[in-house]
């Protein structure tokens, strides 16, 4: 029998679950020639124990192939390879900075119509740029025909381009945000963070105008494009705001006839929590703006005033863009939830 532990691994750092991951690599190794028609496979306790992994695991993974009618069985015999003229999914690298109720949106848009049609490996480093470029080098050797990568970082994001490069231009998709720097013809499903966030704030005017100061909470440690705070400062000027960056809820203390915008759930709610404690009344005294739109921000306040993309629409171009091999850029719009917190 072959030594299946040189074929089949698990890779720790990936989010891909582990039954994915190793039924993946059964389909790789067909590719390559590594296992053959007819190729017994390890018995379910076998390969558990020398994987370290679950019985459930294993088992999902010969059912999961059965499925796709790569791999029989035979009582009393075990399971063995029966197909090998089948058609290949694409090999996919994914990339993400973390994890939001966001990211899910894109990543279940995605992989929900790319379908059958890819075998993904999935990555999140936490916007840790030393995480990222582990991962990124050691990925350059996996033979991927896309690889798919959200490029935010809290620091060293002026390097990130260096890392970018080292990926062919043929095969690298850009997602959410586009890096100075990435050279050379290349896919890209992203945010016009400054022109969208301008366009959003003056779709608002005639709300915006009953107050004279608008104040965007913009963290000082933060992966939120700074694109973001060019739009809201153009805007600002262009209509003769007051304006202020805030870089910390802590010591603001909210003020009469202002409009709060927050990036982040967590300032949302201590702007919240301080407002009620201050008196004022939403929609008359102060504004309230979120960015990015959550169900439950159609509820809290009577209505929370959004500005957000379509993450599902980036999660189903993306996998368009992976299948049909397009090396276009396209800009996915903002959409604007005027609610009663305005």
């Amino acid at each position: 029998m072959k030594n299946y532990l040189k074929i089949l691994s698990i890779d720790e750092y990936s989010i891909t679950p582990k039954y994915l991951q190793l039924s993946n690599a059964i389909i790789r190794a067909i590719e390559s020639g590594q296992i053959v028609k007819d190729d017994m496979l390890p018995s379910i306790n076998d390969l558990s124990y020398a994987l370290d992994t679950s019985r459930n695991t294993i088992e999902r993974v010969y059912k999961e192939l059965k499925e796709k009618g790569i791999v029989s069985s035979v009582p009393g015999k075990g399971f063995f390879i029966s197909n090998t003229d089948f058609q290949k999914p694409l090999k996919i690298f994914l990339l993400f900075n973390k994890l939001s109720a966001h990211k899910k949106i894109i990543y279940d848009a995605f992989v929900a119509t790319i379908g059958e049609q890819a075998a993904i490996d999935f990555y999140i480093y936490n916007n840790d740029f030393y995480f990222f470029k582990k991962i990124i080098t050691e990925s350059i050797q996996g033979d991927y025909a896309k690889y798919i990568v959200i490029p935010h970082f809290l620091d060293n994001e002026t390097k990130a381009h260096e890392i970018i490069n080292t990926i062919p231009k043929d095969k690298l998709i850009l997602l959410d945000n586009l890096v100075p720097g990435v050279n050379g013809k290349f896919a890209a499903i992203y945010e016009n963070f400054a022109t969208d966030v301008y366009e959003a704030l003056k779709s608002m005017l005639d709300n915006l105008s009953k107050y004279h100061t608008l104040k965007l909470i913009f963290p000082g440690k933060t992966y939120h494009s700074k694109e973001i705070m060019k739009g809201f400062l153009n805007f600002c000027r262009q209509y003769a705001f007051e304006y202020n960056i805030v870089e910390t809820l802590s010591t603001e203390p909210i003020q009469k006839n202002t409009v709060y915008i927050s990036l982040t759930e967590d300032d949302l709610v201590e702007l919240i929590k301080k407002i009620i404690a201050s008196d004022l009344k939403v929609a008359k005294d102060v504004g309230v703006i979120s960015y990015n739109e959550t169900a439950l921000k159609e509820i809290i306040l009577d209505g929370i005033t959004t500005i957000s993309t379509d993450f599902k629409l980036m999660g189903s171009k993306t996998a368009e863009f992976a299948l049909n091999n397009c090396h276009e850029h396209f800009a996915v719009p903002f959409t604007v939830r005027l609610r009663s917190s305005l």
